[in-house]
């Protein structure tokens, strides 16, 4: 316990200010302005003529005092969304600005524990460097590994350098383009320069409100118990802020856990909607040929079918889950011997409300020439598979 109480007031203030941000700012000089320190160097100086007119524009439009003194940025990696949100005194509720586009993730969801795993690290973070200089254009670091990381993780080689930043690629860091970087880095910096030096950044697994990363992340977890543990203990943070628009007090413990003062209570999750999914298109066939003189042939012939999955591969991208962008999927039907194509079922899928999807879109495939064989239509089953994708521009 004594060990416990060392710790705490060893880093109670840098956990206070990590956590919250809601410390009152400092008080800043005359001698020295953090944002006149940032014109100095050539990206930053461009950032802001770039973005100080758009940025006070959406504050106005979304009726936000401008400029904000307080700043939290919260990150969901299964989600690929980052958060801004604003306010500009310590007992006001926060507001969502802006939800980013988080445009590429490394590793899997849990958290960082050692050099060269490419993990996003999963925890309670705030900002420690401005970089104008990045390899990645503009970035903002993180103090990778806190308190709790250096307790969990590798204690040789945890790693660091875990960046906020510009570009579309990264080996554990969160890129959010050129074009947006500029507007988080300039926020940032206008908050440092007002007075708040440590910005709060909170990176979760998932957004847990929602169904189907939740569904994700408990399938997951479901024989990983300490991973459980630990997303579950983030989540009381993203509940709390999700009732109060306020940050809680996190401290971390000898064994390396967060520890929480003054929760709210938990938000009640969402009440599952159960998709009601047409009528499947399935019949009793009595037999099914295994060897046939000719094949079933899709109008127009094979190129056709080709050219017919692959739009279907387009349209499902759509349907695929948050973060993911390609998938390779199987199914097998049946064409019956009045060329109807029924009984489809996915032997390789993403999840079950793709899979299902993915049978709804199957389904409305045109009547094929059934297989022949010594001269009679004959019913033959059909094993496919195709790439789930995005159709390029130029489609």
């Amino acid at each position: 316990m004594r060990k416990f109480f060392l710790i705490l007031i060893a880093v109670v203030g840098a956990q206070l200010a990590q956590a919250q941000g809601d410390v009152m700012p400092a008080v800043r000089t005359e001698s020295f302005s953090f944002l006149n320190y940032q014109k100095g160097f050539s990206r930053p100086s461009q950032a802001l003529r770039n973005k100080l007119d758009t940025l006070q524009k959406q504050f106005a439009a979304k009726g936000l005092a401008w400029p904000a003194k307080y700043i939290y940025i919260r990150s969901f990696k299964y989600d690929s969304q980052l958060e801004v949100w604003v306010k500009n005194d310590r007992k006001d509720p926060y507001k969502l600005f802006k939800t980013y586009r988080v445009c590429a993730l490394a590793g899997s969801l849990g958290p960082k524990r050692m050099q060269g795993d490419y993990q996003v690290p999963e925890g309670f973070y705030y900002i420690n460097e401005f970089n104008p200089n990045s390899n990645y254009y503009l970035s903002l670091g993180l103090n990778y590994p806190n308190l709790s990381d250096r307790i969990l993780s590798d204690s040789m080689q945890p790693g660091g350098d875990i960046y906020i930043h510009g570009s579309c690629v990264t080996v554990g860091c969160i890129p959010v383009t050129d074009t947006y970087i500029e507007e988080i880095y300039v926020l940032s910096a206008i908050a440092r320069d007002a007075g708040l030096e440590y910005i709060p950044v909170h990176i979760f697994p998932i957004r847990y409100n929602t169904k189907r990363s939740a569904d994700y992340l408990a399938s997951l977890t479901k024989t990983d118990l300490e991973l459980k543990r630990f997303a579950e203990n983030l989540e009381k943070v993203y509940d709390h802020f999700e009732v109060t628009r306020q940050l809680p007090v996190i401290m971390t413990n000898d064994r390396g856990e967060y520890q929480f003062a003054n929760l709210s209570r938990k938000v009640a999750p969402p009440v599952p909607v159960k998709k009601v999914h047409p009528p499947r298109r399935t019949r009793t066939i009595a037999a099914i040929a295994d060897v046939v003189h000719e094949w079933p042939q899709f109008p127009g012939g094979n190129a056709e079918f080709l050219d017919y999955l692959k739009k279907v591969g387009y349209v499902l991208s759509d349907y695929l889950p948050a973060g993911q962008k390609k998938a390779y999927v199987q199914v097998e039907f049946v064409i019956d011997s009045d060329g109807t194509p029924v009984n489809f079922r996915v032997t390789k899928g993403v999840n079950s409300d793709f899979n299902e999807e993915m049978i709804t879109q199957l389904e409305k495939m045109p009547l094929w020439k059934p297989a022949n064989l010594d001269g009679k239509a004959v019913a033959k089953k059909i094993v496919q598979g195709f790439a789930i994708e995005p159709a390029p521009a130029s489609e």
